[in-house]
């Protein structure tokens, strides 16, 4: 039984990251987990959303995380559970999924 339903940020560019060659671009990762993960939690609800980094959105917390990301040289795409970083450049499935789990989604 979900606890709540969780949203799932995905922090990226369009351009690949430099030291992520041959990866899929941060808007591809989040088009891709999504569809992954629907279908690994059928009628489980969660929130997904693309933050682009260089044209954030109004929001101060996601702003706020722009510029740390930005500062701290972290790789993208960042994906992030209820403000915790769960994944950084290459995104493992695997590791999407426990955390989920943590909430309590039931593949």
């Amino acid at each position: 039984m979900v606890k709540k339903e969780i949203e799932i940020e995905v922090y990226g560019a369009e351009q690949v990251c430099a030291s992520c060659v041959n990866l899929p671009s941060s808007k591809d990762t989040c088009e891709w987990l999504e569809a992954a993960l629907t279908r690994k939690f059928p009628e489980q609800n969660f929130k997904i959303s693309y933050i682009d980094m260089f044209n954030p959105p109004e929001n101060i917390k996601q702003k706020s995380f722009v510029a740390k990301m930005i500062e701290e040289d972290l790789f993208y795409p960042l994906v992030i559970i209820e403000d915790e970083i769960v994944a950084e450049g290459n995104v493992r499935l695997k590791k999407v999924v426990e955390v989920m789990e943590k909430y309590g989604y039931k593949a």
